[in-house]
């Protein structure tokens, strides 16, 4: 009997603590940036992703990000910019070789889909906090997130006095289907 009992009280404890699992889609997600540089916005991407998303609308308490991004899959179209790009200087892919975002927080900012994530990015091993607004369109089996946001290259030790801008703004587009 008492196993019984301890048998109904674990299968009811993942009843109530379970949440959806998801991961992202590589070929349906993307990460875009622009940057200045000698005054002449230089676009570009990463990929590579990776990780747990846990999303639930009713339950944002309870949700959470924790993706990746390779810092070696870097592409601006240029491929000699692109290595200098992935060198000591700039991401230096070999000692760091992921982009993670983590979230600490999620909020609904409107009830048409518009949410904020606040957490932390963690780039070249500099941890810096970040938040932005973000919005969330229901897929068979997943989501799609969509965000951007705004940061300073130089807070994470990227390009120090080079010629781009301090401030690049980030795109992200990410489908995530259930794992």
């Amino acid at each position: 009997m008492i196993r019984i009992l301890t048998v109904l009280l674990f299968m009811l404890c993942l009843a109530t603590t379970g949440k959806a699992q998801y991961k992202p889609v590589e070929q349906e997600s993307d990460l875009k940036f622009t940057i200045k540089n000698l005054g002449f916005d230089v676009e570009g991407t990463l990929a590579g992703f990776e990780g747990n998303i846990s999303f639930d609308i009713q339950n944002l308490a309870g949700s959470s990000f924790d993706v990746t991004v390779a810092a070696a899959t870097i592409n601006t179209g240029n491929s000699l910019r692109d290595d200098h790009l992935r060198g000591e200087n700039y991401f230096d892919a070999k000692n760091y070789p992921k982009i993670r975002l983590v979230s600490e927080k999620i909020t609904l900012l409107s009830k048409s889909g518009t949410y904020r994530l606040s957490g932390k990015l963690t780039m070249k091993g500099v941890i810096k906090p970040v938040s932005f607004p973000f919005t969330v369109v229901a897929l068979p089996g997943g989501y799609n997130f969509k965000g951007s946001f705004k940061i300073n290259r130089r807070y994470f030790g990227i390009g120090g006095t080079s010629t781009l801008a301090d401030e690049l703004e980030v795109n992200i587009n990410v489908t995530a289907k259930k794992a």
